[in-house]
């Protein structure tokens, strides 16, 4: 990675405060901009959500009681094949991007009936424009044939699919560093203060100037937010992952708690934790979590799992980003998520455009913060 090391140098259009998925994506978007941008991570004694990522593009259920987030979903999912193919061709990177759908398993009439009834509403409120369909037990089986026999049905979403987000990081930093960007991993932002039309961001390796800056530090944007009249009142909900040794491949299409990686290992996880800071991993919740599994798919019963992990999520009060410029502090804007392999082509494309030009037709308005003050 390359570091800048004299004060002389600490210069950019933009600095990018977070290096995850989020802000690399950014990153990528405004260097299409011809800006010199600077990412300021805190490196690796960060919390790190990229690396604890399921890695769907998932797009069923996502906005169900916020319409604009549904259309900026399904927006980002259909932008994902142009981003995986120029990451491709310019790295050398198969990002593993994978859409041919996906299934949410059910094990339950009542759940899928609730699930159903959910995404009927969505549909009608798209206008009828939001394909799904409900599938029974036997039409499941034409998909997975080794689904057990305790699944009541699924939802089946065209649009859904995933990805290996590891290489997704690995592809936009190198392609990021090879267009000239530069990343400081010198330590976390410690002040950011407005001197007339620009920056000036301290970090123990120095202090950035900068014309504008982009705060998608993850949980570090609560703190971060209010050095520019901004609001990121975001939480730590942790998800604890399984992963299992490679088996025979038997998954064609991902699904909401299982998938199976382009490497043939199998992962599985969908805790919801709110537990605070802690990513660590717990006994009683893996078992729940494998136990669900095998109830979806047996055949995983005899499969050995070979590690696992917690990560915590980027969590709003209703779950939802925040995508917001500052008024009292002009250049400066709040990205937070907790969807960054999802969005990920939206932040590249139309969120960056947004930043780099102030001009956008994405319905931003209704993502800002002071909606949880009203």
């Amino acid at each position: 990675m390359t570091q800048a090391t004299t004060s002389d140098s600490r210069t950019a259009d933009v600095c990018l405060v977070g290096g995850g998925l989020v802000g690399m994506a950014i990153a990528l978007g405004l260097q299409r901009h011809d800006l010199k941008v600077a990412v300021l991570d805190e490196g690796d004694v960060a919390l790190r959500a990229s690396r604890g990522n399921f890695g769907l593009v998932w797009v069923q259920g996502k906005g169900d009681t916020m319409p604009e987030y549904a259309r900026v979903t399904r927006l980002s999912a259909s932008l994902w094949p142009d981003l995986a193919r120029r990451l491709r061709e310019t790295t050398g990177i198969d990002v593993q991007l994978e859409q041919r759908g996906g299934l949410y398993l059910c094990l339950t009439q009542e759940e899928l009936e609730a699930r159903t009834d959910m995404l009927t509403r969505m549909r009608d409120a798209a206008g009828g424009d939001y394909p799904f369909e409900t599938l029974d037990l036997d039409q499941v089986r034409d998909y997975f044939p080794d689904i057990g026999d305790e699944v009541a049905g699924a939802t089946w979403g065209p649009e859904d699919g995933h990805l290996n987000p590891l290489l997704l990081l690995r592809a936009m930093t190198e392609r990021f560093l090879a267009q000239g960007g530069v990343i400081d991993n010198g330590g976390r932002v410690q002040d950011i203060d407005r001197r007339g039309e620009s920056f000036r961001i301290t970090t123990p390796a120095g202090v950035w100037s900068c014309a504008k800056v982009v705060l998608a530090a993850g949980l570090g944007n609560r703190d971060l937010a209010p050095k520019v009249g901004l609001s990121a009142p975001v939480f730590p909900n942790r998800g604890q992952v399984l992963v299992a040794e490679r088996v025979r491949h038997f998954l064609d299409y991902p699904t909401g708690h299982v998938r199976q990686t382009g490497e043939g290992t199998v992962q599985i996880g969908d805790s919801k934790e709110d537990v605070g800071f802690d990513s660590g991993t717990t006994t009683d919740v893996m078992a729940q979590i494998a136990h669900r599994a095998v109830r979806l798919f047996p055949l995983l019963r005899d499969v050995k799992m070979v590690r696992a992990w917690g990560a915590l999520r980027v969590m709003t009060p209703d779950g939802y980003p925040i995508y917001e410029a500052s008024r009292e502090c002009p250049g400066a804007y709040l990205v937070t998520c907790h969807s960054g392999v999802t969005l990920g082509a939206l932040h590249e494309g139309p969120l960056a455009d947004w930043i780099a030009s102030d001009e956008t037709d994405l319905p931003l308005e209704v993502f800002h913060a002071q909606r949880f003050s009203l």
